[in-house]
């Protein structure tokens, strides 16, 4: 995947995402020079006098672009995640299944190091693929099944994606320290309810809480203000657990 060079921005938030900043890039509003993809925090225009912002690419412009195979996990339960775990610079961070690699690499631009757990050889493929594009140092890859056992120990946050958590618990149990948080994210509540029973049998484990994060977005133009028609609704249930001792 190439790298993206520059963003174009249209008043009203559409965006174009330039890989090629050495030729005119084309768009529906008509094109831009080579000349103009050169600036940056400027207001240009196209041959059409269409006016667009250019920029340079943050890490979330390009978070955007990444390749995707299996479903991943919204921004919005990802941002219960680093809060309610307190993720930060120092954070080391255990991650299974890695899918598309998109939690894992998002957490990976916050953490100290990220360890992210795949089986699927064609997941795998993807999620190196995603860490090269977004220029990703601190994170690692790992072809092996978390419920056989985490080679990581003292970690602070694991992250759970998987059809069965509840197989993790006993590895994750080992590898967490005392204090660390265990987060599985699951699509129904059967797989949450296994999972929480088996926390609870576990005692070096307490269960904190399970939520649904739920979004709606609304339009604003002047006084005329609405709900958008279609929301972000149910995406999966977030289960936080902390190890004890």
């Amino acid at each position: 995947m190439n790298k993206i060079k520059k963003i174009l921005m249209t008043r009203d938030g559409q965006q174009f995402f330039v890989k090629d900043i050495y030729h005119d890039y084309h768009t529906q509003f008509g094109a831009v020079k080579k000349n103009d993809l050169a600036k940056n925090g400027k207001i240009i225009s196209t041959n059409t006098n269409k006016e667009l912002c250019i920029f340079t690419p943050c890490f979330k412009d390009c978070y955007k672009k990444i390749r995707r195979s299996a479903q991943i996990i919204p921004l919005k339960d990802i941002g219960s995640i680093i809060t309610e775990t307190g993720i930060n610079s120092k954070t080391r961070i255990v991650d299974a299944g890695a899918g598309s690699g998109a939690l894992a690499c998002l957490l990976a631009n916050m953490a100290r190091e990220v360890t992210t757990y795949e089986i699927r050889d064609d997941f795998a493929a993807i999620v190196e693929e995603n860490i090269t594009f977004l220029g990703l140092k601190n994170i690692t890859l790992k072809k092996k099944s978390i419920y056989d056992s985490i080679d990581e120990k003292n970690i602070d946050v694991i992250t759970l994606d998987v059809p069965e958590p509840w197989l993790a618990i006993g590895p994750a149990e080992k590898a967490l320290k005392a204090g660390g948080f265990l987060v599985s994210y699951s699509p129904t509540i059967p797989q949450v309810m296994d999972f929480v029973v088996k926390i609870k049998e576990n005692c070096n484990f307490i269960y904190i809480k399970t939520v649904e994060i739920l979004e709606r977005e609304w339009d604003i133009d002047g006084r005329k203000v609405r709900p958008k028609s279609q929301s972000i609704g149910h995406s999966g249930f977030l289960t936080y657990c902390r190890k004890i001792n």
